[in-house]
């Protein structure tokens, strides 16, 4: 049976002044003592991204839980602040090395611009559409290196892939490798000690999480919109990760990936992320904004975080241990 889909209506709520939208979220259940503060709040972060943190301390629609105040929300607030920044570190560290070792496989393999002629992609890929991305971003570009070619050599916009690689969007990059043949992303992904479809896989979604990074969006208690496939690996599967559309299967995937990246030590893949939790953990604490009950599940999943990895302790332990902390933080 098929249902209805209401008509839409006009959008007909007011502006609200910073005093009116304290009493809103007052009428909502919401313990606030000290208002000057949460104007001071206010003014720097927007009542719409605040509102998204409200969300997961509600029992029903627009209903807060009783007695959640709202440091306990700011205290969410915090930590997903700190999480993006750190997950923004390691994403930095695989980015460039994915950037590194597309160029230079492809450029090994097809020359310096391959990458200009279609048949060197599968058939399928919108080689022209993609080719014109790269040609207005080589046209905005105000690197050096870009303007030294553009002097030089005749070409222009197409640039050497060793070049454009570098300027190129992490999208772009992505579509790159979507549309490689088969046996050319076979190879890049041995690198990395993935099959094709979970590398490809796990590029499109890293291209997705950095860009919520990149426009400050929140990381917890967020569902996926891009879900990353994951090995057919046992420990990659229920019971031991919960599934694939939160956060606790990327930090895994970023794990594996800096592990196979030179600067990261071989011994401590997780070094950006362990180090990165260890240290803000510390200061949050140290600040007391880590009072609530959520707030202490954080830091309890990430000290088991710092001890598995620290111990070279297996990802199947790990992800067993944490599957029930996993459903509290990132549900």
């Amino acid at each position: 049976m098929s249902h209805a889909t209401p008509p839409l209506r006009p959008y007909q709520k007011p502006w609200l002044s910073y005093q009116d939208q304290i009493s809103l979220l007052q009428s909502r259940g919401l313990i606030i003592t000290d208002v000057q503060a949460v104007i001071d709040f206010l003014k720097h972060v927007n009542y719409y991204r605040f509102s998204g943190f409200c969300l997961a301390f509600e029992s029903a629609r627009h209903q807060f839980q009783s007695g959640v105040s709202f440091e306990q929300v700011q205290a969410a607030y915090d930590f997903d602040r700190i999480l993006r920044d750190i997950a923004t570190e390691a994403l930095e560290v695989v980015e460039l090395d994915f950037r590194a070792n597309i160029a230079h496989f492809f450029g090994q393999q097809y020359g310096a611009f391959g990458h200009t002629k279609p048949a060197n992609f599968f058939r399928k890929f919108d080689h022209t559409e993609w080719m014109n991305k790269l040609h207005a971003e080589a046209e905005r570009s105000s690197e050096l290196f870009v303007s030294h070619f553009k002097a030089t050599y005749c070409g222009f916009p197409d640039l050497p892939v060793w070049a454009i690689t570098e300027i190129m969007s992490f999208g772009a990059l992505s579509r790159m490798c979507h549309g490689m043949l088969k046996q050319d992303q076979k190879a890049i992904a041995h690198h990395y000690g993935l099959q094709p479809r979970d590398w490809v896989s796990w590029l499109h979604h890293l291209t997705y999480v950095r860009n919520l990074c990149a426009h400050h969006a929140r990381l917890w208690d967020r569902i996926w919109s891009i879900k990353p496939k994951l090995p057919r690996a046992q420990v990659w599967q229920a019971p031991h990760l919960p599934g694939n559309n939160r956060l606790f299967a990327t930090l895994l995937i970023l794990n594996v990936l800096m592990g196979c990246c030179p600067d990261v030590a071989p011994d401590a893949g997780s070094v950006v992320l362990r180090t990165g939790f260890a240290r803000e953990v510390e200061a949050m604490d140290s600040e007391g904004r880590m009072g609530n009950v959520r707030a202490s599940c954080i830091t309890l999943f990430v000290f088991i975080y710092l001890l598995f990895f620290a111990r070279g302790w297996c990802i199947g332990s790990f992800c067993g241990l944490c599957a029930v902390l996993t459903c509290v933080l990132f549900r």
